[in-house]
């Protein structure tokens, strides 16, 4: 296994005379297929804002020139080949040795000045994960069918884990270091963002949500995400996350739907 040490960063912020191993790492990861469209432009938009940060993009088994173009613009890039977000962000995780992870999508959609804000409450230790919530802005540009999946599996979320969040898929976030190492991730596809909430919400970590405006696609950008079949991957991963973390309240509520029924037809039968 490769190990990367991402750079380390001077935030201004940051009180003079502080010691340098006081400063923390911070890596940017891009999980990317087929974005040769957009790539380009969103390590130029992150090296803009975050100068000294290291830029990864690793490349998903694309058929274009994703992989060329992110190293011809000065990302490390790396290959991950099982297919499938959710192992891409796994190899990041696994690899890549930060204090801070900066993750976004490699489509332009999510935008890079938002990240100082996003960044603000990890470096004034007010939370382990930060998402950009697309629902909090109220210019985000989201298709009403992914909108209306967004809020299923927030009320999902809400009515078993008793949070208020807003958008539990998000793919722009920012995490700790020691969140990132507290988690095992079992998810393959996109199913990765609903899983790295709720493995949060599990362990009680502080999540803060910071409103980011998603803008359309570049031209020549095709969306990976099949809303019917990955739709149902991420609420299957709800309902497996929820009997591993809950299993209680899981296998509790079962049994009392099949007394429930079972009086039902007992009654049905007297009578």
């Amino acid at each position: 296994m490769t190990t990367h040490n991402a750079a380390q960063i001077t935030f201004a912020a940051q009180p003079p005379g502080s010691a340098a191993d006081t400063v923390p790492t911070m890596a940017v990861v891009i999980p990317c297929y087929n974005e040769e469209a957009a790539i380009a432009k969103v390590i130029a938009d992150f090296r803009r804002e975050l100068p000294d940060a290291l830029i990864y993009v690793y490349d998903n088994n694309s058929t274009d020139k994703t992989a060329d173009i992110a190293r011809a613009s000065g990302a490390i890039v790396s290959f991950e080949g099982r297919q499938g977000k959710g192992n891409v962000v796994r190899a990041m995780f696994q690899e890549i040795d930060a204090d801070i992870y900066i993750m976004v999508d490699g489509d332009t959609t999510y935008p890079a000045d938002r990240i100082h804000e996003m960044l603000k409450p990890v470096l004034e230790d007010r939370a382990e994960m930060v998402v950009g919530s697309r629902l909090l802005a109220t210019d985000t540009e989201m298709k009403p069918l992914n909108r209306f999946g967004n809020e299923l599996f927030r009320f999902g979320i809400r009515t078993i884990f008793g949070a208020r969040l807003t958008d539990i898929l998000s793919g722009y976030r920012v995490m700790t270091r020691d969140f990132v190492r507290s988690v095992t991730l079992l998810s393959e596809g996109f199913q990765i963002e609903t899983e790295l909430t709720i493995q949060a919400l599990h362990q009680r970590m502080r999540i803060v949500e910071v409103p980011v405006r998603l803008t359309p696609r570049p031209s020549g950008g095709e969306s990976k995400i099949r809303i019917v079949s990955d739709g149902l991957k991420i609420l299957l991963t709800i309902v497996d996350l929820f009997r591993t973390y809950k299993p209680l309240t899981t296998f509790g509520g079962l049994g009392l739907l099949a007394v429930i029924l079972g009086v039902l037809l007992g009654v049905r039968l007297v009578v």
